[in-house]
């Protein structure tokens, strides 16, 4: 009788956590892909099985340390040795802190030679400590030693530059445009087809393959906007992509292949736009407007465990939230570009319950979701801890620990 009761109740166990998962997502094969529709509370429900344990914050807006004085920092690298690397972007200089956040060294400022930026996009390490920053004004890759000193400059005269991370062996992965960069390619020739949205380059620049599906809005400036990602590689050289507008994050192997597609459950739609938006031209000067569409994602990163952390908009933000970066580009009679950025908006708000940590298992199912209290502009993961960037209001990054409970 007893052997029975046990029996029943593994069986009871069984169809429990069955019915429990079916209700936390849906599978489907589409064109040979795994689709994965996430329901909104994971697999985890209200009880996530990790916590982020605040630990402190890298730069100060309020600091008189010029050092930890960021203007719109765009990214956070990290090397094999335990340094920080933070791509000042505003401030067209990299700024490099040992592994506790003691400021070490400056790399560079703003210019056009070698070791010198304007607006650099991207930063990203290589195994050997090497640097690559990526700019679109001065259309270069640069690879710099952890010293800042030029190894190569990549000149990308028919390619525009987007962020760059170092790839497999001797080659490097291409993909999106950056903060500084929306409104570049509004000066050029518009695609008559979109491009693939990932593309793989040699050591010159060449690119080798591309992979990855735009989707057609039908429009041009909806394209550039609704096409917008982040993207991160983990050590295997997977590529893990989130959209910033579309209702999807995708994973590829590093022959380009598409593994998996995953959504999920959000509380608003991002099928149709508040408005479009639209491009004004006068002389040498372009006005853009950009559309207005319901963002949904604003970072992507992959911890020690496999484990893919989503920066997820809970909801929209508000108008008194708004904060916003003007960019205006003009175009000199010899072809001469430059540019000004500013950020406008109100600042002041720092606190805020739009945000949320989405974290996905390796295949694409939602786990769970962990609250932020700040605003979160993007997400940098370095083994068991987590970096946060506030890029335009506290111009910080917030490290935490990962906890598994």
């Amino acid at each position: 009788m007893r052997n029975i009761t046990r029996l029943i109740g593994v069986v009871v166990f069984l169809v429990a956590f069955t019915l429990t998962f079916s209700f936390s997502q849906k599978t489907e094969t589409i064109d040979g892909v795994r689709v994965v529709h996430n329901e909104k509370e994971g697999m985890w429900g209200k009880e996530p099985k990790v916590s982020l344990e605040f630990i402190k914050t890298v730069g100060d807006i309020e600091s008189t340390d010029d050092n930890i004085l960021f203007y719109m920092p765009t990214v956070m690298a990290f090397d094999e040795e335990g340094h920080i690397y933070v791509l000042d972007s505003g401030n067209h200089r990299i700024q490099k802190f040992d592994a506790s956040g003691t400021y070490v060294a400056t790399i560079g400022n703003q210019g056009q030679g070698p070791g010198e930026f304007q607006y650099p996009q991207s930063i990203d390490v290589d195994s050997n400590g090497m640097l690559y920053v990526s700019e679109s004004m001065n259309r270069r890759i640069q690879i710099l030693t952890p010293e800042g000193e030029e190894q190569k400059t990549i000149k990308m005269i028919e390619n525009s530059v987007g962020l760059v991370r170092a790839f497999g062996s001797e080659q490097m992965l291409m993909g999106g445009t950056g903060l500084f960069s929306f409104g570049m390619g509004m000066m050029d020739e518009e695609e008559k087809a979109l491009p693939k949205f990932l593309k793989v380059l040699d050591m010159d620049g060449e690119v080798q393959r591309d992979f990855g599906e735009q989707h057609d809005f039908k429009d041009f400036l909806m394209n550039r906007m609704g096409n917008q990602f982040h993207f991160i590689l983990d050590k295997s050289d997977n590529i893990y992509v989130a959209f910033d507008y579309q209702n999807r994050i995708e994973k590829y192997a590093p022959d380009g292949k598409l593994l998996w597609r995953s959504d999920r459950k959000l509380n608003y739609s991002t099928d149709a736009p508040k408005s479009k938006g639209g491009i004004q031209r006068s002389g040498g000067r372009v006005m853009i407007e950009q559309p207005d569409m319901n963002r949904c994602a604003s970072g992507v990163g992959v911890d020690s465990e496999g484990r893919v952390w989503v920066v997820t908009l809970k909801r929209q933000i508000k108008e008194e939230e708004r904060v916003e970066t003007g960019v205006r580009v003009s175009m000199s009679q010899t072809g001469g570009r430059s540019m000004n950025v500013s950020v406008g908006g109100n600042t002041d708000v720092r606190e805020t319950d739009v945000f949320q940590l989405e974290v996905y298992d390796t295949e694409g199912v939602l786990l769970g979701a962990i609250p932020v209290k700040h605003f979160v502009d993007d997400i940098f993961v370095n083994g068991d801890k987590i970096y946060l960037l506030d890029r335009m209001r506290g111009m910080q990054f917030f490290e935490y620990q990962i906890v598994d409970k």
